[in-house]
């Protein structure tokens, strides 16, 4: 019996990216799965690669009646006990049968999740928060991303990317958004002369971000690299991880800068403040002050041994707390709970 993943998201983005890392992740500790997905090359051949029997659906909007039926047809032919929605659109379509799971990175509207045995959260506060909104505590449990650095991957190459190689590399991940505050990074990188920025993402800010750049005269030291699959590389060329994202549930880019040895500075957003301790494994600055990411960021720069202290920090954080084998337990723990593990 399986375990069914249901993903209605088509573009790219840490959802997703972390659908594929945890499914694989599973496939490497026995766990029989299946997904359902939309059309999407990248995570086809990620889950072929992974083994894992794929089928792709259309996931639409509310007048798609026969992507649920479908997916149906699919887990019974793979004999799924549970399945797993990712997000709201998944869990538009989920089939009833086999026992449901939503899985939130959140704060989701509940109302696609009527019916579900159990909810799962990847922060504590969104747990806390959807008991606040009247789902059964005892329906509720929390287990966060996993994060991984394959000791493999070597540092992407900054000549490649017209960078030189002694200038300070900051990274920012994620995508093209307001919420992820990439201007509040480029009204830093003015204050921050000797300094190469690297930004990492596909979005609608994209031409607005660029031409901003311009205006601000940074546009010599900023690379867009889009969606980038070579996402390790990326954190073990650079010298600090910037993430001042002005809203952030979780902060998935904290615990991967923390696998790869990288130190961050990040906007004390609600993900990352609940995540970082500020001064031990990172450093916070308030959400929508460039100055003092900018100073913060060059008092990082400056002070190798700091860097050294937050490093280590963030390493025994994912040693504890986010390892691949803790957080894939805790899921074959939950998958045991239904008998499908």
């Amino acid at each position: 019996m399986s375990v069914l993943h249901l993903l209605g998201t088509a573009g790219e983005g840490g959802a997703e990216t972390y659908f594929v890392d945890l499914v694989a992740g599973l496939a490497r500790a026995g766990v029989r799965q299946a997904a359902a997905i939309r059309p999407n090359g990248n995570r086809q051949a990620a889950l072929a690669a992974a083994d894992v029997p794929t089928a792709t659906f259309r996931f639409g909007g509310p007048i798609d009646i026969l992507t649920k039926p479908k997916v149906a047809g699919f887990a019974r032919r793979q004999d799924v006990k549970l399945a797993l929605a990712w997000m709201n659109r998944a869990a538009r379509h989920t089939p009833k049968g086999p026992a449901r799971i939503g899985r939130l990175g959140g704060y989701y509207n509940l109302k696609y999740y009527r019916g579900f045995d159990e909810l799962v959260a990847n922060t504590e506060d969104i747990a806390e928060w959807i008991v606040g909104q009247g789902w059964p505590a005892g329906k509720v449990r929390h287990i966060p991303n996993f994060a991984a650095a394959p000791p493999e991957t070597a540092p992407a190459e900054r000549d490649l990317l017209n960078t030189p190689a002694d200038a300070p590399l900051l990274l920012s991940m994620g995508r093209l958004h307001d919420a992820k505050a990439h201007d509040v990074t480029l009204q830093a990188l003015t204050r921050i002369p000797d300094a190469f920025l690297w930004i990492a993402g596909v979005g609608p800010q994209e031409a607005k971000l660029k031409a901003m750049a311009a205006a601000l005269g940074v546009a010599d030291r900023v690379r867009f690299l889009g969606w980038r699959t070579d996402a390790s590389a990326l954190y073990r060329a650079a010298d600090v991880c910037v993430f001042p994202s002005r809203y952030e549930p979780l902060g998935n880019v904290v615990i991967q800068a923390w696998a790869h040895g990288l130190p961050v500075v990040a906007a004390a957003s609600q993900g990352p403040a609940a995540l970082i301790a500020d001064g031990e494994d990172g450093l916070l600055v308030p959400v929508d002050d460039a100055e003092a990411l900018a100073a913060t960021t060059r008092r990082l720069l400056d002070d190798p041994m700091l860097r050294i202290r937050l490093v280590q920090n963030g390493s025994d954080r994912v040693e504890a707390e986010f390892s691949e084998a803790a957080v894939v337990a805790q899921w074959r723990a939950l998958f045991a709970d239904y008998g499908a593990a």
